[in-house]
This record gives structure tokens, sequence and C-alpha cells, in this order.
């Protein structure tokens, strides 16, 4: 086994959603690539969760109630303990300005819904590995 496989098994990735269909499915999709996925349906459960339990990545909708992913993403990049966790938005917002925004509040990547699995695990894959 390389590193990086020995990595990507243990590397966990936290699934933030209120979609609990996309939660599921993301879930599902990372587990049979060996990462452990823990899953939250907002973003205040989300920020108690990274604070209290870091996660090696998140995967972080944008359009859920009460507060945005764009919010998450701002709150994660200004706590200087969590600063450097790795974000992925996956988002059915697959506008130029919604892109622009996730990269100015400080997403890793921007993947739009629906999304190909394929480019989902390369992308957390790249993240965990370079240990950000």
């Amino acid at each position: 086994m390389t590193t990086e496989e020995a990595a990507m098994e243990t590397a966990r990735v936290l699934v933030v959603d209120d979609d609990e269909d996309i939660r599921v499915l993301v879930a599902a999709r990372l587990e049979a690539a060996g990462y452990r996925a823990d899953m939250v349906a907002d973003g205040p459960e989300a920020l108690r969760a990274i604070r209290d339990d870091k996660p090696d990545l998140v995967i972080l909708d944008v359009m859920m109630p009460g507060m945005s992913g764009f919010d998450v993403c701002r709150e994660i990049r200004e706590d200087p303990a969590v600063a450097d966790l790795p974000v992925i938005m996956l988002t059915a917002r697959d506008d130029g300005v919604a892109k622009l925004l996730g990269r100015a509040r400080g997403a890793d990547r921007y993947l739009a819904k629906p999304f190909d699995a394929p480019d989902l695990l390369s992308a957390v894959e790249e993240l965990t590995a370079r240990g950000n």
C-alpha cells in the first residue's frame, strides 16, 4: 500500500448538505473509495463538527437554509484553528458569480451538481493527499 493509499483510507471527510439524498450519495461514494464520511445537514452543525473534531476535508453545499455554504467557508477561513482545512463547494449554483464568490470565500474547489463522481473523488484525493 502506498502512502497516498494509506492517507486516503484514513482521511475523514465531512459532507454538509441540507438534502439528505445528496449527503447519503456523496458519503456512499466516499466510503466506497476508502474514506470515512461524516454527515451534517446545515452550517451551524458543520461549524460545530469542524471545531470539535476537525476532519481532513469538507464538502460543502452552498444553498442551505439559515447559513449559506459561503458563510460557513468564510468562518472556516477566519478561524486560525481550522483555516487550513480543504473545502470543496458542491452546489447546484453553477454560474460564474457563484464560482468567484466561492473562491473569494476560500473554497479550494467548486464543483457543480449534478456532479461527476470521478471528478469529486479526484478533487478529494488531491486535497487530502497534499495535507492541506
